[in-house]
């Protein structure tokens, strides 16, 4: 444990309930005690001693428009109020339909059906779900199979880690116990595309669907794409009649300078999921948005022609409202104009770190900040030095990186990158001493 998080004296919560939670993606028999925050506000977290931290994170992209905003809260209040929940199956309620009206709205093209879901793995386990079974109520059979990218990921339930990077994941170690799956390159030159165009046609009738996170790869290292990468990949899909799935869960609302991703390939995909910033990071929640084609392949007089699937928690009401009012502040805010303005304002301040020790590429996409690293050493001592620097940030892989809130001011942004700057300074040292 670094000296820095030593100085602060675990609350009792934290020293008797830390015996019994199980963390994500630690090791918990090394990994230090993680920091204890007791309140948030704008772009900022409160540790239990008082500290605040420009949070850097947006708690993995949620909080777009930063926390506890009023709107938001209020909304959620007053439903809370009202109804908190009620069963979708059989049953509807405006907040829900109001919503999926509004989706359907501000997606490109006819992305119009909304099949909601509590949380962005979920809505992609939806997503390959309607792909298998269009083909099948279209009386076509044999097609089971995805096509995902190298570096991809999806999310940790089942179907979701099948189409995830079978190699270079976290989920590497599932091999035998997921569905196996097709894995290609990202296509980026002429020769690369027509490598993936001719894959298509020699597996066109064993393929369900392409699925690709448009623009950015995620957690499978924040890799980045050009648009006319994923444009002539939803065209080879068309030339041989394959679904094409965009998991916008992480690159939607706004994150690329865009409400989708996709619309700077100007590309209508088969379905989409969104999920993470769907609630202004409030609840956890998510959505599968199908186009007219596919929606219409589960309309039958056949009952087993419908989709049968239907999380408990589908289209919880305090969730609509947190969404609800998430797209008003979309609506009223300037949140894409600042993205835009972002993007520069990252390019400019994180790129100091492209000269330092151990850095290979500085790089950055609307509000996405990377800076990308050799080997990534010293992992919980960066992490320490990053919080003693006043910012939160988790690094990982083979990279430290941003995705703030897009509501942050531009002096807020300047402090957590030159904070940012100095962490990695210190850290691309350390290498000489170790």
């Amino acid at each position: 444990m670094s000296d820095d998080t030593q100085t602060l004296t675990p609350p009792d919560w934290q020293t008797v309930g830390y015996q019994h939670v199980w963390m994500p993606y630690t090791q918990m028999q090394t990994a230090p005690l993680p920091l204890p925050v007791v309140a948030t506000e704008g772009v900022y977290l409160t540790l239990v001693d008082g500290r605040q931290l420009i949070d850097g994170m947006a708690s993995w992209w949620t909080a777009c428009h930063g926390y506890n905003h009023p709107h938001i809260r209020l909304a959620v209040e007053e439903q809370l109020r009202v109804m908190p929940h009620v069963m979708f199956g059989g049953i509807n309620h405006e907040p829900a339909l109001r919503l999926a009206t509004r989706l359907a709205h501000i997606t490109p093209g006819d992305l119009n059906r909304v099949f909601f879901a509590d949380s962005g793995s979920v809505s992609v386990e939806v997503a390959l779900k309607i792909a298998v079974q269009y083909w099948l109520n279209r009386g076509v059979s044999g097609r089971t199979k995805f096509v995902s990218f190298q570096n991809a990921y999806h999310g940790d339930t089942t179907g979701a880690m099948s189409v995830c990077d079978p190699d270079n994941s976290m989920h590497s170690h599932f091999k035998g116990f997921l569905l196996e799956q097709y894995s290609h390159p990202i296509p980026q030159t002429d020769a690369e595309h027509a490598a993936f165009e001719s894959f298509l046609a020699s597996k066109k009738d064993a393929i369900a669907g392409v699925i690709i996170e448009p623009l950015i790869q995620g957690a499978g290292g924040m890799k980045f794409h050009p648009p006319e990468s994923v444009a002539r990949i939803h065209s080879a899909c068309r030339q041989h009649n394959v679904l094409l799935i965009a998991d916008e869960i992480a690159t939607g609302f706004g994150r690329t300078g865009t409400m989708f991703a996709c619309e700077q390939a100007d590309v209508v995909p088969d379905l989409l999921c969104v999920g993470k910033a769907l609630t202004g990071g409030t609840l956890s929640f998510a959505a599968t948005i199908a186009t007219d084609e596919i929606f219409d392949a589960f309309l039958s007089d056949d009952p087993t022609h419908a989709l049968m699937h239907g999380p408990t928690f589908m289209a919880n009401p305090l969730a609509c409202a947190a969404a609800n009012a998430s797209l008003d502040l979309f609506e009223t805010e300037p949140r894409l104009q600042r993205v835009k303005l972002m993007e520069s304002e990252l390019s400019q301040l994180l790129e100091p770190c492209r000269d330092l020790r151990g850095v290979i590429d500085v790089r950055t996409k609307g509000a996405v900040g990377v800076v990308q690293v050799r080997r990534l050493h010293s992992l919980e001592r960066l992490r320490a030095g990053i919080v003693k620097e006043g910012i939160w940030l988790r690094p990982f892989g083979d990279m430290i990186y941003m995705t703030p809130a897009l509501s942050m001011t531009t002096e807020q942004l300047r402090t957590l990158c030159e904070a940012t700057v100095h962490a990695v300074q210190e850290w691309s040292t350390w290498a000489i001493e170790e």
